[in-house]
């Protein structure tokens, strides 16, 4: 008999939890509160349903073919960024291609989710849930979180002496869904997030003016790169990141500023980070431009509110000011667990790989698409959910409850005592967790044996973007299609761009036409010999470190 999955949320995540309970021959039931799949990507009008939902203008800004399911790539024909009509419609399809709708019981809200009282014996839960007035209980083998991050808004008032005195509109970005409204008006932005940005610059078109506040400032990137192509392409690659495991960290991160310098000064245009905080980046083609023509004027932290006005860190009073608008974030939580599981989810550091909760003698619950990435969030959370059904199958193994609550509870006090940085709240490098979840499962790609086997297909892997196409490459849930999806993925970068084509004129033999030819046998020569010394790496970074050091100081110093 099926072991049986409830799965909360029909959102990005929780769609794709269905269908991995379906690969994996379990029976799922998933509770979606809306109408309609998609979460946060169904765009309404209105956000008096509580639940939060992208502003009409939202572009997506991971490109198509490093933000897709791993076995269902977009059309050829769609964007390599798009909007959120767009986006949704993707999701509908996938949804409906793998006839996932029949498993979904919409305006369903999930009441409470508690252990069984043989929940040592079996693993299994109580599942509440109401729809329209009636509620209904069943029993489930596993359970599935499927909420993501932006449940509730982060509205932190209490941080802004003054706020109550003041008399224009103050509202959350949660409630902001059009530039309707607010034309002719002066506008603070409080908060430089990818929202923050996205708002301000939208709102820069209409209004008499934008403020924008920030306490530590932000790199700034684009969605294009180097001769045009898509950004994520270009940057997450197997040999970037195999570099910067041999390049002292401190060298990177100053190529990164000096190239993100070069397109624009960011300390010149307000944006650059405050001394003591960490980097954070957003992506944004406008933001500099609007600066530029002065439509958006950046600003310090707020220091306090009068009735019409707001008095900055710095000094400034910035005068007859009609709306605020808090781009502050969101809190996540799980109001239907019990304590003390309840508490528990919300700390990422009792949560295995950001998946398990550390402290269940059965491991029958998992948390998916609560982390912060480096990249495509869709291709992580499809990922965990590929690992937690076979967890739930008895298929991949975790270690043992007690030793992993044992190692986060001493991990925990040496981060309050100050011992060791807490790195929770860090964005996680996307390639190094992607790796970490498919060696669970078994589906990881071996580079060396992909040389050996099918060099032209290795090249892409290595030196191309790491798409999700290549966790379809091997193991459990292989994909036939996977080959020709990453050999083709250009090819569908490209599609969109070509509407007006151009008599191509011949060209000479590139030096990459070379690099084709010869790098694969030069490329798996080098890796073989690396492969040999386990202390390679150590031994290069730190010899780089010496040396760089005290050049790098030079440098800034100059």
């Amino acid at each position: 008999m099926a072991k049986k999955v409830a799965v909360i949320g029909a959102g990005v995540s929780g769609i794709s939890s269905i269908k991995c309970c379906v690969d994996e021959d379990l029976e799922p039931t998933c509770f979606e509160r809306s109408d309609g799949i998609g979460g946060l990507w169904k765009f309404t009008e209105s956000s008096k349903d509580g639940m939060t939902r992208v502003y009409k203008s939202l572009v997506t800004n991971v490109c198509k073919e490093m933000s897709c399911y791993s076995d269902f790539p977009f059309h050829e024909d769609y964007p390599n960024f798009m909007n959120q009509e767009k986006f949704w419609d993707y999701l509908q399809e996938f949804a409906e291609h793998f006839d996932l709708l029949k498993y979904i019981q919409f305006k369903t809200t999930v009441c409470s989710i508690t252990k069984r009282p043989d929940f040592s014996e079996t693993g299994q839960w109580d599942v509440v849930t109401e729809t329209e007035g009636k509620q209904n209980r069943a029993v489930f083998d596993a359970v599935m979180v499927c909420t993501g991050h932006f449940l509730n808004p982060h509205l932190p008032l209490e941080a802004f002496p003054g706020i109550h005195k003041f008399k224009g509109q103050i509202l959350h970005s949660q409630e902001y869904k059009i530039p309707e409204g607010f034309q002719g008006k002066r506008i603070l932005v409080i908060g430089l997030g990818n929202t923050g940005g996205d708002i301000a610059v939208e709102l820069s078109r209409t209004a008499a003016q934008v403020l924008l506040s920030t306490r530590t400032g932000t790199w700034v990137l684009g969605r294009s790169a180097d001769w045009g192509y898509p950004f994520n392409m270009m940057v997450i690659r197997r040999y970037y990141s195999f570099i910067a495991q041999v390049l002292p960290s401190r060298f990177l991160n100053w190529i990164q500023e000096r190239k993100l310098n070069k397109r624009f000064n960011h300390e010149d245009y307000g944006l650059s980070i405050t001394k003591g905080k960490t980097a954070k980046f957003i992506v944004n083609d406008e933001l500099p431009n609007c600066i530029l023509c002065g439509t958006i004027t950046m600003k310090t932290s707020v220091m306090e509110f009068t009735e019409t006005s707001a008095v900055f860190e710095d000094g400034t009073v910035e005068e007859n000011i009609d709306v605020v608008i808090f781009t502050t974030g969101y809190t996540f939580s799980f109001p239907f667990f019990e304590e003390p599981l309840k508490s528990l989810c919300t700390k990422k550091i009792f949560l295995y790989k950001h998946v398990f909760p550390l402290n269940l003698e059965r491991a029958t619950l998992a948390i998916i698409g609560l982390l912060s990435l480096k990249g495509s969030i869709l291709s992580a959370t499809e990922l965990q959910a590929r690992w937690a059904t076979r967890v739930f199958k008895g298929l991949c193994k975790i270690p043992p409850s007690q030793k992993l609550m044992m190692a986060a509870t001493e991990k925990e006090q040496l981060i309050k005592r100050g011992v060791i940085k807490d790195t929770n709240k860090d964005k996680l490098d996307y390639i190094a967790y992607m790796d970490d979840i498919a060696a669970c499962i078994g589906t990881k790609p071996s580079i060396p044996l992909l040389f050996l086997k099918d060099p032209r297909l290795a090249w892409e892997v290595f030196f191309g973007p790491c798409t999700p196409y290549q966790y379809r490459l091997v193991g459990p849930g292989k994909w036939d299609g996977a080959r020709n999806a990453i050999l083709t993925q250009w090819d569908r970068t490209l599609k969109p761009l070509k509407t007006r084509i151009v008599p191509d004129s011949s060209k000479p033999a590139s030096m990459s036409h070379y690099l084709k030819a010869w790098g694969a046998p030069i490329l798996l020569a080098s890796l073989l010999l690396i492969c040999k010394s386990s202390l390679f790496l150590k031994l290069v970074r730190d010899k780089l470190q010496d040396r760089m050091s005290p050049y790098l100081v030079s440098l800034w110093r100059g």
